[in-house]
């Protein structure tokens, strides 16, 4: 068959069916990647290309918000804290996993990390009456990890190299309970993905490491850890911690969205983070520390405690664009593991099937596999090219003419003298002869005695095209093979049929996070005017006094404007929709009328006959949004994780309707988002509050309702007339605005001046609420109540009954 007949698209599409992202992956390239047209980029192992708007975006974000150092409490640091803690859920949220399963430690690469854990992991040496620390590794391993053992001796731990058939085929299925005494902390560590064949390892090794069923935990006693580096995997393929919970995680950003580089994370399970030992502290680690004694108290918070110094906000900041593009431009890491494993799989099936026209192989390819599925394939392939008399041409040589034909590749051994031993079957002593000869890693040397001292690689991206494939392949045709180029049909025909059965692949997809509306609501009866009693420990010689609540408030989006209702639902959280939803801008970060004065003249309104939200403002259109989550919008929303007063809340989009109105109206990139009714909050407990147990929260801040006295009011304004001096040009502001300051829900009338501070509880009708002391600048003028309501009740404007 016809070498080039082969590379055609048509081709391509019978080895593999999935190509692009669901749009011309042309435009998206001639979009985004304007800078390598006439470059056949093929190093996306080392370091993926970037998308021009994540730049753009990420420009435009630092230069129209002020970032501060996260260690000051002003308005602009506090926004850099924001904006860091929710680029540390989106990671998790990445993995599919939680705060309350993983924290995210910052580094600057996964190297560092590397090293962070070498350092901090309790290692122990032999003694005569335990056995020592075993710190274990893959020989498939990364230069990085295998480094770890310079720390790991000096500390008296046995470093074990293992082989990947060793782990499997040294199992043992009838492990003891011994470790129930011996608790002696060991580590094995093994790549999720090898950087050197693409080789995926199975994730279940994690729980096989930690149960001790496989080799070597199951031949030593103790507790041990497993280190999944993830640093190659995460680049072109989805990870779920679900399905793999490893103690640690190192991960590289660049090598996921190509920028910004200098930048890591040290995933780490709670569940571990606790043997984690540290001797040096830095600004920010501490808790409290003296400076004329040797005492010293680390931070609680595991992130806090392992950042030494200000992390680096603003690249940290450039993370959360990263994730904006990748998802905006691709949907996904099912669809980049897809795209990218179908152009490796086709480039190794032409690759390994091209022959010299005497019949030889062109290509030795480094592999266990026949690049079958992307479960156990990654978009990486390394080989070296042969010339016809069977002789190893060297990776230097193809590097230089590549480079000729713009062609970017790898060379080397790629940090991996673990596989590259294996894969070109050298010995130790062999290794050490290449040194003597001069040849040291990083190189150009490639051949020693003829034989080679490291391999080409080349790996794909989600931005990488057909056309690429088909420029390398020519290139290697053109100028390598020997006249005519001939196709091993045999071999050819026997990779084909292997296609069909990796082509109905599991979508291997994060756990999809169920929600919905709220539950329906039932039809409310106009209620009776009930009563408001408060209760507290004023003495009135024993007559009751009559106050009325006299207006109720609702505040749909957390920051905007009122709702005065006459009646309104109460159901668990409190007002039915009071606070469910609330703005944020293009990090996540929500918006307040501190940042963003504007939300105040934004007007929402529940209508609950035609289950919607009608948002409203001066200059803008009208536009309605359903109350409800409809199936059709479920399948389109994405569930993410914001913060509120410190709570971490999981949040679903609104929709790019949403979002295009507040971001006119309020000149900057935007989104509306709501509480995820799948979601539960919980009210943080203050001390002996009396606040009813398990008592869960919208997005509030701290209760559920909030309560205000008109006679304060009166006081108030009494207070700051006396502080006018008579000054002409200032207005007094009148009752009702001093009221809508305090953004509270009920408004009481004819009781005396902060009488409702002694209040303990009161009652509306059937719903009992109880005071729940906030935070003291607030508890000054307003009070924070929780219903004991469990069951959908209603309140109306009523007398308020005091004694």
């Amino acid at each position: 068959m016809d070498f080039t007949k082969l590379c055609t698209f048509e081709t391509f599409q019978q080895v593999w069916r999935h190509y692009g992202h669901g749009r011309d992956l042309r435009e998206v390239v001639e979009e985004e990647f304007t800078r390598i047209k006439g470059i056949t980029y093929l190093d996306h192992a080392a370091a993926t290309l970037y998308p021009e708007s994540l730049i753009r975006d990420y420009c435009k974000d630092i230069s129209s918000n002020v970032y501060g150092n996260p260690h000051s409490l002003n308005p602009s640091s506090k926004l850099t804290s924001d904006v860091v803690e929710r680029v540390r859920y989106r990671v998790l949220q990445h993995f599919n996993t939680t705060p309350e399963e993983y924290s995210v430690i910052f580094t600057s690469g996964c190297t560092a990390s590397l090293k962070l854990l070498a350092e901090s992991f309790p290692w122990r040496p032999q003694t005569e009456n335990e056995a020592g620390s075993r710190f274990c590794f893959l020989t498939d391993s990364h230069t990085s990890v295998v480094g770890m053992r310079g720390v790991t001796s000096a500390c008296g731990a046995v470093a074990l190299p293992v082989s990947p058939q060793e782990v499997e085929n040294k199992a043992k299925d009838d492990i003891k309970g011994e470790d129930i005494i011996c608790q002696t902390p060991h580590l094995f560590c093994y790549p999720a993905q090898s950087n050197f064949s693409g080789r995926k390892y199975p994730l279940s090794h994690v729980k096989g490491i930690q149960t001790r069923r496989l080799y070597p935990a199951c031949d030593h006693h103790g507790r041990w850890l497993v280190l999944l580096d993830a640093a190659s995997h995460v680049s072109c393929s989805p990870l779920n911690l679900q399905d793999c919970p490893a103690d640690f995680i190192p991960i590289s950003f660049y090598k996921m969205f190509g920028f910004p580089t200098g930048l890591g994370a040290l995933l780490v399970h709670n569940n571990a983070a606790s043997i984690l030992k540290k001797t040096y502290f830095g600004g920010g680690t501490a808790a409290a520390y003296l400076v004329g004694e040797d005492y010293y108290v680390h931070a609680a918070n595991i992130s806090d405690r392992f950042e030494d110094g200000t992390v680096s906000f603003l690249d940290i900041i450039a993370v959360n664009h990263g994730f904006e593009a990748l998802y905006r431009i691709t949907g996904g890491m099912h669809s980049i593991q897809q795209h990218t494993f179908g152009l490796a799989r086709y480039t190794y099936m032409l690759l390994s099937c091209l022959c010299h026209g005497n019949g030889q192989p062109v290509a030795q390819i480094y592999t266990e596999g026949q690049f079958a599925s992307p479960t156990t394939q990654g978009a990486i392939m390394s080989f070296n090219l042969k010339d016809s008399g069977g002789q190893i041409i060297g990776y230097s040589q193809v590097d230089r003419m590549a480079s000729l034909f713009n062609i970017h590749v790898r060379t080397g051994c790629f940090c991996n003298t673990g596989a590259c031993q294996f894969f070109l079957g050298l010995s130790d002593q062999q290794m050490r002869r290449n040194l003597q000869a001069g040849h040291v890693c990083g190189d150009n040397m490639d051949l020693v005695d003829g034989r080679p001292t490291g391999s080409v690689r080349v790996s794909f991206g989600y931005m990488s095209t057909f056309e690429d494939c088909q420029k390398f392949l020519k290139f290697v045709a053109d100028c390598f093979v020997e006249k005519p180029v001939t196709v091993d049909q045999e071999r050819l025909e026997k990779l084909k049929t292997t296609t069909a059965a990796s082509q109905g692949l599991k979508r291997n997809t994060p756990i999809e996070i169920i929600h919905g509306g709220v539950c329906k609501e039932e039809q409310i009866e106009k209620p009776t005017e009930p009563s408001l009693e408060g209760l507290g420990h004023r003495e009135s010689n024993g007559t009751e006094e009559i106050h009325r609540l006299t207006n109720i408030y609702i505040y749909p989006i957390k920051s905007c404007g009122a709702q005065e209702v006459d009646n309104w639902p109460v159901g668990p959280l409190g007002f039915l929709y009071d606070r469910c939803w609330m703005v944020v801008n293009g990090n996540g970060v929500c918006l307040s009328q501190k940042r963003t004065p504007r939300l105040c003249l934004i007007s929402p309104q529940v209508r609950l006959s035609s289950n919607e939200l009608i948002l409203q403002a001066a200059g803008m259109d009208t536009i309605s949004l359903p109350l409800e989550n409809t199936a059709q919008m479920h399948s389109s929303c994405q569930v993410s994780q914001s913060k509120v007063c410190g709570d971490r809340v999981e949040t679903v989009d609104c929709g790019e309707k949403a979002a295009s109105w507040f971001s006119e109206f309020l000149g900057q990139p935007c989104r509306l988002i709501r509480l995820n009714p799948e979601f539960t909050r919980n009210m943080k407990k203050r001390g002996a509050s009396g606040a009813a147990p398990s008592t869960s929260l919208s997005l509030v801040n701290e209760a559920q309702f909030l309560i205000i006295n008109r006679a304060s009011v009166t006081l108030i304004q009494k207070l700051m007339s006396s502080r006018q001096d008579g000054s002409e040009g200032d207005e007094l502001l009148d009752a009702q605005n001093v009221i809508s300051r305090f953004r509270a829900n009920l408004v009481v009338t004819g009781v005396e001046p902060f009488e409702e501070d002694n209040w303990s509880h009161l009652i509306i009708g059937d719903t009992r609420f109880v005071v729940s002391v906030g935070d003291a600048r607030w508890s000054e003028w307003t009070r924070r109540l929780v219903s004991e309501q469990r069951s959908r009740s209603c309140l109306c404007r009523s007398t308020v009954k005091g004694r």
